[in-house]
């Protein structure tokens, strides 16, 4: 499932800043990490994305990181917990599954805060900015996309809170397909195969289709938001828990201090759009966890 694509590792290795013996340790364990992350967007403009943050963590931690492509949100779940990958940019139900089929053997260890101090994002259910409809009711017995059934903005978070809200979406939608990528929903709404789609939202100048217009993917302010979920915790750098606590301190770290380390790593990861990264637990994606195991569940019982 795996695309073996790997980026130049051929940054100079620097000394790590943690004690040489703990260093050599994990090092003689880990010659090369492996890393990858859900697929929010296509994999041509993922691949570009990630080159300055792979070369940036390979400078700061002293290693070569091979960045490994997945078709779907499930295939680096997967890798993750079968030890093809050591670190793992995930959306928070994409953890959550990752947690619960590992048994808990993984950790985040970092997550984004908003350029206004918010540390999260939302769910949104968007239609194109030129047709008739201006709530979700309007959406009854319409054509809607889902993007991957691991998206927590994509998929399980309007599935729940939609549910909630007394709107089933495999009963009250006329037909509903899951498209593959937050990008691949936007793209079929525009092209009339779908009346409404779900997808990620950070702010106004900052979301999944602000991103597309951006990238002269789609024509700007060609979609409306209707709808908008609670707020979601921020999508967790994940690794596995197995790993050495040193090796574990120093990725974080990595995270942490890349906005001031490695500005243009950072502007590449974040369109320069947020303000930075801040250590998380386990328990703040317990709600997800909860989320998960409740669609799953209302599947089974449909």
């Amino acid at each position: 499932m795996l695309n073996r694509r790997v980026f130049l590792a051929g940054a100079a290795l620097l000394a790590a800043a943690a004690p040489a013996s703990a260093a050599d340790d994990w090092r003689k364990t880990y010659p090369k990490l492996s890393m990858g992350v859900v697929t929010s967007e296509n994999e041509a403009d993922r691949i570009v994305r990630y080159q300055p943050v792979v070369a940036y963590l390979e400078k700061t931690l002293g290693v070569p990181v091979e960045f490994r492509n997945a078709t779907d949100y499930a295939g680096v779940i997967e890798a993750l917990n079968a030890g093809k990958l050591q670190v793992a940019g995930l959306g928070p139900a994409a953890y959550a599954q990752a947690w619960i089929v590992s048994g808990g053997k993984v950790e985040p260890l970092v997550g984004q805060i908003a350029s206004d101090g918010t540390f999260g994002y939302h769910s949104v259910v968007v239609v194109r900015a030129d047709s008739p409809f201006q709530k979700i009711e309007d959406l009854r017995g319409k054509k809607f996309a889902f993007a991957d059934p691991n998206s927590t903005s994509g998929f399980q978070a309007p599935a729940f809170f939609l549910k909630e809200a007394g709107i089933d979406p495999e009963s009250y939608f006329g037909a509903t397909a899951f498209s593959g990528s937050h990008e691949n929903s936007v793209i079929a709404l525009l092209n009339d195969t779908f009346d409404g789609a779900a997808t990620w939202w950070n702010s106004d100048e900052r979301s999944n289709f602000t991103r597309m217009s951006e990238k002269g993917m789609i024509p700007k302010d060609s979609v409306r938001v209707i709808w908008k979920s609670p707020l979601l915790p921020s999508s967790p750098v994940t690794v596995r828990s197995d790993l050495p606590a040193e090796l574990k301190q120093l990725v974080a770290k990595a995270y942490l201090e890349m906005p001031t380390a490695d500005p243009v790593a950072w502007k590449a990861l974040t369109d320069g759009k947020m303000k930075g990264y801040r250590a998380v637990t386990h328990a703040e994606y317990e709600p997800i966890v909860r989320m998960i195991k409740e669609n799953q569940r209302a599947r089974r019982g449909s």
